[in-house]
């Protein structure tokens, strides 16, 4: 495929829906992250009124996204293996019907009050195995189910189908939590994720990318290799794990943030996610209008730059109403950035290695955030949050600018 292809004149925001099968797994996608929008709001909160102090609050939120990291960095590699010569449809299924379980027995254990940290713990260890499968498969299924000239725009769909219900979500966990409790967020959530499950029902089936049967080592290491080896996605991949490792965890610490540091309450919380998802539908508009042209680096340069920036200047603002202008910004620059990471990757990528080169991108995505979640919220439990949050985005913004200067092909691309 040229990355470079554009699409027929008149092409919109939402052209990519005109093939049957990316529809039916956008409208999946739609319903289902809803949930996982409002189960993420009500597992913060849960455990930010957990904490004793707003010290024990990041670091539990740490503690808790470094647990989610460990099956994503041991299951991402394999995952893309799969997702390169297994049928995608049957991944889907059962990384998606194991997610909907987990929600079941959370919502159930919080209506029982035997939810504790440990069990939160667990099965958030479960959760995140089952979507380390379901990302390689599913991004890399995309570029199948479209035209060569729509890829672009079906990953800045696909971002949509993530943020439009992070605008709605967090709020609606906010008032759930408030009016009926903790364990509606969960219900919710096992009900939507089937929404993907119903979905890949009705898809047809499509081969594998690869059909050779290479061990399980040699296909990840081509992977890794191919990656390590390319001119851009080297630059690409080096900015995206340091992200993850310093900017990105400011999501999974926004609970301790917002209700410990800023003392706001459930309803502050789900507004706070909702200005970040509102952001992020932004982004991912962007993302799908501008995925397919020209100097798609400089947009990926430019909003890399603005979420290192605005982590940093979190830790200047004391008043969680003054956040939500920041938080907006971030958000629209984290989606931004994470769409044109994606479509890069995907675009200069063969079709032969696109799965594992995808999952490669998961696993910092799934698995080095929550890592670094830990690493973030352990040095803000000694020196403070706003000054963490002041710390890690300034140190990513110097690198972003590094490489603005001193790569300047990633500008042309």
């Amino acid at each position: 495929m040229n990355e470079r292809t554009l699409p027929p004149r008149g092409f919109g925001l939402f052209a990519s829906l005109r093939f049957r099968d990316f529809r039916l797994l956008w409208v999946g996608l739609l319903i289902s992250n809803l949930g996982t929008w409002m189960q993420f709001t009500a597992m913060g909160y849960f455990v930010a009124k957990l904490a004793s102090t707003p010290a024990a609050a990041a670091l539990d939120l740490g503690i808790l996204g470094a647990c989610r990291a460990v099956p994503v960095l041991l299951c991402s590699p394999i995952a893309g293996v799969v997702a390169d010569t297994l049928p995608r449809r049957a991944t889907l299924f059962l990384a998606n019907l194991a997610m909907a379980l987990v929600a079941l027995a959370l919502a159930v254990l919080v209506q029982f009050g035997m939810l504790n940290l440990w069990w939160l713990v667990w099965l958030s260890v479960i959760n995140s195995a089952a979507a380390s499968f379901d990302s390689p498969a599913r991004q890399s299924w995309v570029p199948l189910l479209v035209e060569p000239p729509y890829v672009g725009n079906a990953i800045g769909l696909n971002s949509i189908a993530f943020n439009a219900p992070a605008v709605i979500g967090p709020a609606l966990a906010g008032v759930l939590i408030a009016g009926a409790g903790i364990a509606w967020s969960f219900y919710v959530n096992a009900v939507a994720t089937l929404a993907v499950v119903v979905a890949v029902v009705l898809m047809l089936p499509a081969a594998p990318s690869i059909r050779r049967r290479d061990s399980l080592f040699r296909s990840m290491r081509e992977g890794l290799s191919f990656l390590a080896g390319h001119g851009l996605l080297r630059y690409i991949m080096l900015a995206f794990v340091v992200t993850a490792v310093l900017v990105r965890p400011y999501s999974t610490l926004l609970p301790a943030y917002i209700v410990n540091t800023l003392h706001g309450n459930a309803a502050a919380l789900g507004v706070a996610v909702a200005a970040i998802g509102t952001g992020g539908f932004g982004g991912a508009i962007i993302t799908a209008i501008v995925g397919q042209r020209e100097r798609r680096g400089t947009l990926w340069l430019a909003s890399g730059l603005a979420l290192s920036l605005g982590v940093a200047l979190l830790g200047a603002v004391h008043s969680w109403i003054f956040s939500l202008p920041v938080l907006f910004v971030i958000g629209v620059a984290t989606i931004t950035f994470l769409g044109m990471s994606n479509i890069l990757i995907q675009t200069l990528s063969p079709s032969d290695v696109r799965g594992r080169a995808i999952s490669v991108y998961s696993m910092v995505a799934l698995g080095v955030v929550p890592g670094g979640a830990l690493a973030v919220g352990a040095f803000s439990a000694s020196v403070g949050l706003l000054a963490g949050f002041a710390v890690a985005g300034t140190v990513c913004a110097a690198l972003m600018l590094w490489l603005w200067i001193a790569v300047p092909i990633l500008r042309t691309v």
